[in-house]
């Protein structure tokens, strides 16, 4: 079964004219919508999270790991 989309059907929309204007003095239904957060994060505690110091560590490994490539190529040129 597929989703129904959020909005109204035009078909049975009141007051909406063909081709999809309304008439003046008129205001068609607002669409079904979800934005924002329920509830406000809360702020971390620390200002370094566990989740951004293991991303920190990932990065620095893949530096050296690139540094450490590249010297060895260097390395094999001139050997």
């Amino acid at each position: 079964m597929t989703a129904q989309p959020p909005d109204p059907d035009p078909a049975q929309t009141p007051d909406l004219e063909p081709g999809g204007g309304v008439r003046p003095g008129s205001t068609p239904p607002d669409s079904a919508q979800t934005s924002g957060l329920s509830e406000p994060e809360e702020r971390p505690r620390r200002r370094m999270t566990p989740t951004a110091f293991v991303g920190l560590i990932a990065v620095a490994i893949l530096v050296l790991l690139f540094v450490a490539t590249g010297v060895l190529l260097v390395l094999d040129m001139f050997n």
